[in-house]
C-alpha cells in the first residue's frame, strides 16, 4: 500500500469512515483547534473542514489521529509491522552479509527495492500548477491560530528543507513555523535538530553562504511526511527513508525560486531564504508538553515565491495536551527507534515512550539481563543515542515485562527498585522545550533500574520468584471455563 499524494490518502480514508467532511463555515483562529482536541481525544477520524472563514483553501487536519490510520499512512498493517521492515532495511544500509545462499536469496527483492526508492527529480509536477513570485502572500492559506496564547498562527505539519552549506546533503524536518507578515516566516530550528546544525554552518561559512536557501512544503504523501518527524540517524536521507516506506520513489521537482528539490505532489510549497544575521523573537506557542513555550529568538524566512496546485488542500495539525494527532507519529517513531536501539544495544526487547510523558521525556526498556549493571550500561547506551540523549526518565524492568502494560511496569518499579541503589541521576542535553529545568536545554536526567537484582548488585538476599500459577493449572481451568458458568 503506498499512496501517490495527499488526495490518495484522503480517498482512502474516505472510503473507509475514516474522514469526515465539515461543510459548516468555522474559523481558523481557535476554532478549529477547539474541534478537533474533542474529536483526536475521543479517538476520532480525520476532519475536511470545506469552508473556512475568510478563505478558499478547505484545510484537513487529524490525518494521523489513530494507529490505525498511522500505519496505513505508512503501508503496514500494524506499527509493529513497521518496526520489522525497518529492522530489515538498517540489515541493509549496515550490510550486514546473509548466512548462508537461502539466506542471500531471500535478500534479492529488498536489495532491488534500494536500488528503486531513492527520489528522481522531474520536470513538471502537480505543486507548480500555480506559481507565484510577484508579491506572494502567506494571507491566502488558513494557517491556524490554535491556542489563544499563542504568538500568532503557525504552520504546523511541515516539511522544512535546508541544505548543508559544505555537502549540500539535506535535511528535511518538522518544524513549527510563526507568521509573522503575508512575506516573513518564523523558524523553529531546535538546537538540537539539522536544521539549527545548517544554520551554525552557513553562519560559521560566512560570505554568500549566510543566505541559505530554504522550502516549506505542506501536504505531500502521507509517507513522506512522517518521514520529515522521524530522527533518522545521521546521513539518512529523509526521502529515501520516505521511498523504502512507500516501496517506489518520491518524485521531486527543482523549486522556482531557491536550489531546493521538493516533492513533486505537494500541494503547497513556500520557497524563501534565511539570513544567518537576523534572529526575531518567535513565540509562545502551545505545544505538545502542554504547556506554552516562551518567546526565544530563532531565524527568519523571507518568502519569495508560493507555488501550489490548482486548488490545494491545506494540511496541519494541532497539538497540546496529549493525547492529540502527535501521539500516533510518536508511537510509529518508537517502533523506529527500537530498532535503531538494538543496533547498539542488542539486549532490549522492548520499549514504550508513553504519550504522557511528551515522546521521549519518559522511556521504558526492557532488556534480557545477564550480568550486574547491564540496566545502567543500557541507560547510557540511550542516553548516547542521538535524540534519545533528551529522555529525562528511563525505567529498565525485565524481559518479561510487559513495557506497554503501565500497570505491570509500575508493579516492577514498586517492588523491585531500592531507591538509593538503584537510582541512577545524570547531567545532560534536555528538551528545549522542557521548562521544568532551572537551565535551558540542560539538567539532570534519572535512571530506575526495576530489574531483579543479583548479588554483585548489592543485593544479598535471595531474589523471590514471581507467583505463577502452573500450566497444567492454567490448560485445565481454561478448558472447562464453560463448566463454570462464571461470566466476566
Amino acid at each position: 500500500m503506498a499512496f501517490h499524494d495527499l488526495r490518495e490518502f484522503l480517498a482512502f480514508l474516505e472510503k473507509r469512515g475514516q474522514l469526515q467532511r465539515i461543510s459548516a463555515p468555522v474559523s481558523a483562529d481557535l476554532e478549529i483547534t477547539e474541534i478537533t482536541d474533542r474529536v483526536s481525544k475521543a479517538g476520532g477520524p480525520a476532519l475536511f473542514f470545506e469552508r473556512v472563514r475568510g478563505h478558499e483553501m478547505p484545510v484537513v487536519i487529524n490525518l494521523f489521529g489513530s494507529e490505525e490510520r498511522m500505519a496505513w499512512a505508512l503501508g503496514v498493517n500494524d506499527l509493529d509491522e513497521l518496526g520489522d521492515r525497518v529492522k530489515k532495511w538498517l540489515d541493509l544500509v549496515q550490510n550486514r552479509p546473509p548466512d548462508g545462499l537461502l539466506e542471500k536469496a531471500k535478500l534479492l527483492p529488498e536489495l532491488a527495492e534500494l536500488a528503486r526508492i531513492g527520489p528522481h527529480t522531474v520536470g513538471h509536477a502537480p505543486c507548480q500548477e500555480v506559481v507565484v513570485t510577484e508579491t506572494p502572500s502567506l494571507a491566502r492559506i488558513p494557517i491556524l491560530t490554535c491556542w489563544p496564547q499563542d504568538g500568532g498562527r503557525y504552520l504546523t505539519l511541515t516539511m522544512c528543507h535546508s541544505k548543508d552549506p559544505e555537502t549540500g546533503k539535506r535535511n528535511i524536518g518538522m518544524y513549527r513555523c510563526q507568521v509573522y507578515d503575508e512575506r516573513t516566516l518564523g523558524m523553529h530550528w531546535q538546537i538540537h535538530k539539522g536544521g539549527a546544525a545548517h544554520f551554525r554552518e552557513a553562519a560559521r561559512a560566512g560570505g554568500a553562504k549566510k543566505r541559505m536557501e530554504v522550502a516549506v512544503v505542506i501536504g505531500a504523501d502521507p509517507a513522506s511526511i512522517y518521514a520529515a518527524s522521524a530522527p533518522l540517524p545521521p546521513g539518512i536521507d529523509e526521502l529515501l527513508f520516505s521511498g523504502f516506506l512507500r516501496r517506489k520513489s518520491v518524485e521531486v521537482v527543482p523549486c522556482k525560486t531557491v536550489d531546493v528539490k521538493v516533492p513533486a505532489q505537494a500541494e503547497i510549497v513556500i520557497e524563501g531564504y534565511v539570513d544567518t544575521d537576523e534572529l526575531r523573537p518567535e513565540g509562545p506557542f502551545g505545544d505538545h508538553t502542554g504547556h506554552y513555550t516562551p518567546v526565544e529568538p530563532y531565524p527568519v524566512m523571507h518568502v519569495t515565491a508560493i507555488t501550489s496546485r490548482r486548488a490545494p488542500i491545506y494540511a496541519t495539525t494541532i497539538v497540546g495536551k496529549p493525547p492529540m494527532e502527535d501521539a500516533y507519529l510518536g508511537k510509529a517513531t518508537e517502533r523506529f527507534f527500537l530498532q535503531l536501539l538494538r543496533v547498539v544495544l542488542p539486549e532490549i526487547v522492548d520499549i514504550n515512550m508513553p504519550i504522557e510523558g511528551g515522546f521521549h521525556n519518559i522511556v521504558i526498556v526492557s532488556i534480557r539481563k545477564r550480568y550486574p549493571g547491564q540496566a545502567k550500561k543500557v541507560m547510557a547506551g540511550i542516553w548516547g543515542m542521538m535524540l534519545m540523549m533528551l529522555s529525562k526518565f528511563i525505567i529498565v524492568v525485565d524481559e518479561q515485562v510487559d513495557v506497554q502494560n503501565m500497570r505491570e511496569v509500575l508493579f516492577r518499579v514498586g517492588n523491585n527498585v531500592d531507591p538509593k541503589r538503584d537510582t541512577l541521576l545524570v547531567d545532560g542535553p534536555l528538551d528545549a522545550l522542557d521548562h521544568s529545568s532551572p537551565y535551558e536545554k540542560y539538567g539532570w536526567k534519572m535512571g530506575l533500574d526495576a530489574t531483579a537484582k543479583f548479588p554483585e548488585e548489592g543485593h544479598p538476599r535471595p531474589w523471590p520468584d514471581d507467583i505463577e500459577m502452573s500450566p497444567e493449572i492454567k490448560a485445565l481451568v481454561t478448558e472447562r471455563w464453560a463448566e463454570y458458568g462464571i461470566r466476566l
